[in-house]
């Protein structure tokens, strides 16, 4: 009798176990097909977008002119100073002209040399004609050797040569009386261009050095700070969306509350490269920006931000930047079996895999669709800060996932569970 008590015992013991152990089964995988994930989510409607490409740079006038010296020499007057305001033809500097007076005195004096050594030549040339003539004539009647009639000849032409190089050597004497007397004349500079006074490095009694070859002393720069532009490099990926007459909006940082109208009026065609030959190597191309808006406070070298709008669509189909993201395909189950029994169909794969290697895997959004996420493959177009057009793949009305980031990039998958989270969401405004 305790024997079948026992065993009723232990039988019933096992049922309760396995019931136990069933249900904590049952409830892991309740609890693991109920897992969701918490999004947020907003409506797909129609905005426009409008393409911007930014960009870095310095203000700088269209006329920047800078002042050199081609007299060396001490300065002696500097009758303006930085931030004045100049016109064309107004004094800017003069130069020491003891210097230069002393040299274009020697050249003259050199000059004069020169025609005193023609008029010298001259009357030899003159005795030469006479001698040759005379010489010519006894030989012709035979009381004058062929000897003396070719040294004759030789005296003519040698006094000849000599004439023609007096002859150049004044003309060379008269070049330099010129040049020196230009050059004189440029101990005083005076304004090329109206404009203002933007540098000044040079004092009064100061040295300068100048040379007709070569770049001088810079003595100052003169802008015209009428019109006004924003040199900008851009990189080579973005130059190609940029066209001339593009609409700009530069923020200049000495001006923190006001943005300046502008627009793309010349794009340099050569490119400027930095750190050439290493992994850091940048390409990119200068952009100007003509300011449509001026202020007489602007000043060259000041820095800006550019903002430039290559393109707008207006009543486009759009959805939250952050909602599309890429998803790598996925082969369907038996296809390697399939297609490892089939030389042709390897051939094809082999072929599918080398264009999907070149092609950039496809972007993806995510709709609600009751408590679950559905992958959708779209494709897209222009894009702004905060939003990006659609051309296919969703309509207008439907749900987007927008949030949050780890969930769209990683987690979500085609019909996972959502749970939205009613804070961070937030309904379709047009713009």
């Amino acid at each position: 009798m305790a024997k079948k008590n026992n065993k009723r015992r232990n039988i019933i013991l096992l049922i309760i176990g396995l019931v136990i152990v069933g249900g904590g089964i049952t409830a892991a995988v309740l609890g693991k097909s109920e897992k969701s994930v918490e999004v947020t989510i907003e409506q797909v409607g129609k905005r426009t977008i409008t393409q911007t490409v930014s960009a870095t740079g310095k203000i700088q006038p269209e006329i920047l002119v800078k002042i050199s010296s081609e007299v060396s020499g001490e300065i002696i007057n500097l009758p303006v100073k930085e931030g004045d305001t100049v016109r064309k033809g107004d004094l800017l500097v003069k130069i020491q002209p003891d210097l230069v007076q002393a040299q274009l005195e020697q050249a003259r004096y050199a000059a004069e040399s020169a025609k005193s050594q023609i008029n010298t030549v001259r009357a030899d040339l003159e005795r030469a004609k006479l001698e040759f003539e005379r010489i010519k004539g006894l030989y012709e009647k035979q009381f004058a050797s062929k000897g003396e009639l070719d040294q004759a000849t030789a005296a003519l032409a040698s006094f000849q040569a000599r004439f023609e190089g007096s002859q150049k050597d004044y003309e060379r004497s008269q070049a330099v009386v010129r040049q020196s007397s230009v050059t004189s004349g440029r101990t005083t500079v005076y304004a090329p261009n109206n404009g203002i006074v933007v540098a000044l490095p040079v004092e009064k009694g100061e040295k300068v050095l100048g040379t007709a070859q070569f770049q001088g002393t810079e003595i100052m720069q003169i802008a015209d700070l009428s019109i006004m532009n924003a040199e900008i490099d851009v990189d080579e990926n973005d130059v190609v969306m940029i066209s001339v007459g593009d609409t700009a909006r530069i923020r200049i940082d000495a001006f923190p509350n006001r943005v300046f109208r502008g627009y793309v009026y010349q794009m340099g065609n050569s490119a400027k490269r930095a750190a050439t030959g290493t992994q850091e190597e940048v390409v990119n191309f200068a952009i100007k920006i003509r300011l449509l808006d001026t202020d007489a406070r602007l000043r060259p070298g000041m820095s800006c931000d550019v903002d430039i709008e290559t393109e707008t669509r207006p009543n486009t189909i759009a959805v939250p930047l952050q909602s599309v993201t890429i998803r790598k395909p996925q082969e369907k189950e038996g296809e390697g079996e399939a297609l490892a029994a089939n030389t042709q169909k390897q051939e094809s794969a082999k072929k599918k895999a080398a264009e999907s290697a070149v092609n950039k895997p496809p972007q993806v959004v995510f709709i609600k669709e009751e408590n679950k996420a559905k992958m959708v493959r779209v494709e897209t177009g222009i894009s702004d800060g905060g939003y990006i057009e659609i051309l296919n793949g969703v309509k207008e009305g439907q749900t987007v996932i927008s949030g949050n980031f780890r969930a769209i990039s990683k987690e979500l998958e085609d019909g996972t569970l959502v749970k939205v989270d009613s804070l961070g969401s937030k309904k379709f405004k047009k713009k």
